[in-house]
């Protein structure tokens, strides 16, 4: 009897098959349409070529093309299908690399003369040919002599260094598709006309190979793909709305800030922007006076104290070191201050500082400790974008020092206080994800299990507790170096994800620190730390909301929300009272007096999105009303002055003060 071997479908029946039989050969053993409409397989969950022989008993799933998990095998086909249209249209030309990336694909091509976008709608054309011939897709295991043989021949010179770099154990495949051959791990689905029409290629940019400025440039082709057209269509409309929304376009309209190379990935503030930063951090402060005490830790301290905490071996190529100028000009002054300090990359060590000064007893814990601490990390100059991504930037950071028996409790805690917050500003799809144990690391691998375990529990309760406002998830290996974390992430207004809060929970850094507690048994004990950050960059979440709001903000974090305008001049001086009143009552308030017509100020305010306009003419100043114009409306309503103010005071009322203010009028 021929050996054989037991695979189990998605139903939970079991068959036996004969050992080296091909997904393909067991799909069309079922149905023909069934092979048809299949693109791959999964054994045991991991997405296979649907001609791999099947070697050993599993779970086996049919993939077809609106399985999410195709996604990126069509993608990845498609950067495939790129690479031959771009080497039939242009001779010569060498491919480097083509891999998946988010929303997309890219492939990287030596050329002497760069791609330019004029020459996307030739490749897309040519592209849409290649995937009609409707060529399978086949694997094929060579040896490395003759890989390296094939590339040299064809001119290859880049995918020849790819061969050598693969790791001598590594078995080296080949993908076909006709006669167009590229060196491949795999997998791909059954042939390029699965790849379908809804793709499109979206840009061109410079790249240097290998990401090494002493290498060659090449040319980046970046493209997106999807199982349907609707689906692209939709994507392809997101991003038209993101560009409107770009908060760099929107902080030149608004005169929020701006950036400049003598200060690369630092924030110059203008007056309305750091307007709304301030009241972002008033909102802050205000949510969590209660239970923290804030506290603000030195900008720069001793290399010694980051040797300690670990950050100089295991962050080093994140943060910057200073010495005093002196000392940098005069290295060999033995009377120079030669010592090496840091700018601060995180808060945590700092804390901990904070925490050692003075004997703690367990009935201190936990101990919650808060600041609002400018940070510098370095990132490369090509990965800078506005707000979003930067070297300097504020983190509404904090630290709970707790025992072991309160630190579900407090995650608990720390959970409620977000999810409050990420409402109070019109996040309510929020996902969070539990980030493990990453390769490098300090601590046992008992204190990471520990701390993991407690995080997988206290993640199934908030699921639970939700009500379903929290979807859960696990990014296995991107957890810190000093312990496993949570990671919040947010839906904004048209339908992006940005992975803003993080709990995380260390065991390692108060050991490192000699921190401890008088237990009630009267023993030194070791505490846990919990690092939490409810936005984390401060910056970032700017940029987050300016782009979800489009600019049109909430009227409590307008950095301008009146602007009074007199319809004539005669009118100036009522202006000027309305103004007034309005400041009076807290308001945000300026009045235009230039001597420019009402409708052109209308049009300017409007473009710079400011909440709300008020006109006043002769007949308000004699009835106390004003004319109230709302941004996005041309409609218009005239109020008393007195219920204007009363309406918008309680409008640009923050939320959390709002909910306060309920309280006591319902207590």
């Amino acid at each position: 009897m021929d050996a054989s071997l037991s695979l189990t479908f998605p139903d939970g029946a079991k068959r036996p098959f004969p050992i080296g039989i091909t997904g393909a050969a067991i799909a069309g053993g079922i149905s023909p349409s069934l092979l048809k409409r299949t693109v791959a397989m999964a054994l045991d969950g991991e997405v296979r070529d649907l001609s791999d022989p099947i070697t050993a008993d599993a779970r086996i799933e049919f993939i077809n093309r609106e399985d999410p998990r195709a996604l990126e095998l069509i993608r990845h086909d498609c950067a495939h299908v790129l690479a031959e249209a771009v080497q039939e249209l242009f001779p010569g030309t060498q491919v480097t690399i083509g891999p998946v990336i988010e929303n997309g694909f890219f492939y990287d091509f030596h050329r002497e003369q760069p791609f330019t976008l004029d020459d996307l709608p030739v490749i897309e054309k040519k592209m849409r040919e290649v995937i009609a011939r409707d060529r399978p897709f086949t694997k094929q295991e060579w040896s490395r002599y003759k890989a390296r043989s094939f590339f040299e021949t064809k001119g290859e010179a880049f995918k020849v260094e790819l061969v050598d770099a693969i790791p001598a154990d590594q078995t080296l495949k080949m993908y076909a598709q006709g006669d167009w051959i590229d060196l491949c791990r795999g997998p791909h689905m059954t042939s390029t006309g699965k790849v379908g029409n809804a793709f499109k290629l979206m840009k061109v940019a410079g790249a240097y190979w290998r990401g090494d400025s002493s290498k060659p440039m090449l040319t980046r082709i970046y493209g997106t793909a999807f199982a349907r057209q609707e689906e692209l269509d939709a994507h392809l409309k997101q991003i038209e709305e993101a560009e409107k929304r770009d908060h760099r376009k929107l902080g030149r309209e608004m005169d929020l800030f701006h950036f400049q190379d003598e200060g690369p990935g630092t924030v110059f503030w203008h007056a309305k922007g750091w307007t709304m930063f301030q009241e972002l951090i008033a909102y802050n402060r205000r949510r969590i006076r209660r239970d923290y005490e804030e506290v603000n830790a030195p900008q720069i301290l001793d290399k010694s104290l980051w040797e300690t905490s670990g950050h100089w071996g295991w962050y080093q190529e994140n943060m910057f070191a200073v010495k005093s100028a002196h000392a940098f000009m005069n290295p060999k002054d033995e009377s120079a201050d030669q010592k090496v300090f840091a700018l601060k990359p995180m808060n945590c060590p700092g804390h901990v500082q904070i925490f050692k000064h003075g004997l703690k007893s367990y009935r201190d814990l936990p101990i919650r400790i808060a600041e609002f601490g400018i940070v510098h990390r370095y990132e490369a100059s090509g990965a800078l974008h506005g707000l979003m991504r930067v070297r300097g930037f504020t983190q509404d950071d904090a630290h709970v020092f707790c025992t072991e028996e309160q630190l579900e409790a407090e995650i608990m805690k720390i959970n409620d206080l977000m999810m409050s917050v990420y409402r109070d500003f019109g996040f309510t799809e929020v996902v969070v994800k539990l980030a493990t144990r990453p390769e490098k690391r300090v601590g046992t691998d008992a204190m990471w299990d520990h701390a993991e375990a407690i995080l997988r529990k206290a993640l199934g309760r908030m699921e639970a507790e939700s009500g379903g406002a929290i979807k859960t998830g696990v990014n296995e290996g991107e957890g810190t170096f000093y312990g496993p974390k949570f990671e919040y992430t947010l839906r904004d207004a048209i339908g992006r994800d940005w992975q803003c809060g993080t709990t995380q929970v260390d065991f390692n850094l108060p050991e490192r620190f000699g921190a401890f507690y008088i237990g009630s048994d009267g023993e030194k004990k070791q505490p846990v730390m919990v690092h939490r950050a409810i936005v984390g960059s401060l910056e970032r979440f700017l940029g987050i909301i300016i782009e979800s709001h489009a600019g049109h903000f909430p009227l409590w974090l307008a950095p301008e929300q009146v602007l009074v305008c007199p319809i004539t001049s005669d009118a100036d001086a009522y202006a000027e009272r309305v103004t007034e009143a309005m400041l009076a009552h807290g308001l945000r308030a300026r009045a235009d007096l230039r001597n420019e017509k009402i409708n052109y100020k209308v049009r300017e305010h409007s473009l710079a999105k400011v909440p709300v306009i008020i006109a006043v003419g002769k007949r308000e100043a004699d009835e106390t009303t004003v004319t109230v114009r709302r941004l996005g409306s041309q409609a218009q309503t005239v109020m008393s002055l007195a219920d204007c103010i009363a309406s918008l005071t309680d409008e640009a009322t923050p939320p959390d003060l709002k909910r306060a203010k309920a309280a006591l009028a319902g207590g």
